[in-house]
């Protein structure tokens, strides 16, 4: 299938403002995107483009007094198939793990494993390792947490989200990623584009998305706390250990988000015309 994904993003900003947008599809997708994945700025201002050390696409900028707009608008192609499952997929022992997946077993900025740690011991202690006990930490915050658009909070923490019960998906993915690190499960944060592709749509306006990867059997699995069910459709952004390393726009000065804007939808064919 094509999907058709973009958005457009606007600021104000009252001085010259350096800024760091991560906003480019993943480098693991670029061979899946058909039409070019460009980031426009209006005004035009130079840009420098790098990775980060995650592997994701960042580029920096500095903003100009006044209005900035950075936009995309492009096609991908997806094999249409849903989340893979893979329930048998085992849990490593520390010491097997790669040195590289090591950092994912730590706290960060929104994933206290020092507050959560005997929570996530007295909840799962007795899960059988492996796909079940990420299955049964997914299940558990997607109980948890009721959805809630309307107290989105940018400094919200997972242990805040446990004890509010509500959040947005990158509340659902931090928790989850910090009760997993708790049981010795490498989780990583992830934030892309997701449509309602194969399911009911959204009446609440599209915005990026938020999910996680857990290391199992020798490679990484896609969750979803928020859904919690396998979804068609996902093209990832970035990687990282929690929001922090993937905001789409970390700001270095004072600036105020003055529109917003996100596409993804699939590209359905049009209808052959009917013969006379």
């Amino acid at each position: 299938m094509k999907i058709r994904a973009g958005y457009e993003i606007t600021y104000d900003c009252p001085q010259p403002t350096p800024m760091i947008l991560t906003l480019s599809v993943h480098p693991s997708r670029i061979a899946d995107v058909l039409t070019a994945d460009r980031m426009r700025l209006d005004p035009p201002i130079p840009v420098n483009t790098y990775h980060d050390s995650f592997g994701n696409f960042c580029h920096v900028i500095r903003a100009p007094v006044g209005r900035l707009t950075m936009s995309s608008d492009f096609l991908v192609q997806d094999n249409g198939e849903p989340d893979p499952v893979a329930a048998q997929a085992e849990q490593h022992a520390l010491e097997d793990l790669p040195v590289e997946v090591l950092i994912y077993l730590l706290g960060s900025r929104y994933c206290e494993t020092d507050r959560l740690s005997d929570l996530a011991w007295s909840l799962f202690g007795q899960v059988p390792k492996g796909w079940p006990l990420a299955q049964a930490i997914c299940d558990y915050v997607h109980d948890r947490l009721a959805f809630d658009y309307q107290h989105a909070s940018a400094t919200r923490t997972a242990w805040d989200a446990n004890t509010e019960r509500r959040g947005v998906c990158r509340d659902f993915a931090h928790l989850a990623v910090a009760l997993c690190r708790c049981m010795n499960i490498p989780a990583r944060y992830c934030t892309g584009y997701l449509g309602d592709i194969g399911v009911p749509p959204d009446e609440s306006a599209m915005d990026f998305s938020a999910w996680f990867e857990v290391y199992l059997g020798g490679r990484w699995h896609t969750f979803d706390a928020r859904h919690n069910t396998p979804r068609i459709g996902r093209i990832l952004i970035a990687r990282g250990r929690d929001a922090t390393d993937v905001a789409m726009v970390t700001s270095f000065g004072p600036c105020t988000l003055a529109s917003f804007r996100v596409i993804a939808e699939e590209v359905t064919a049009p209808a052959p015309a009917s013969g006379n």
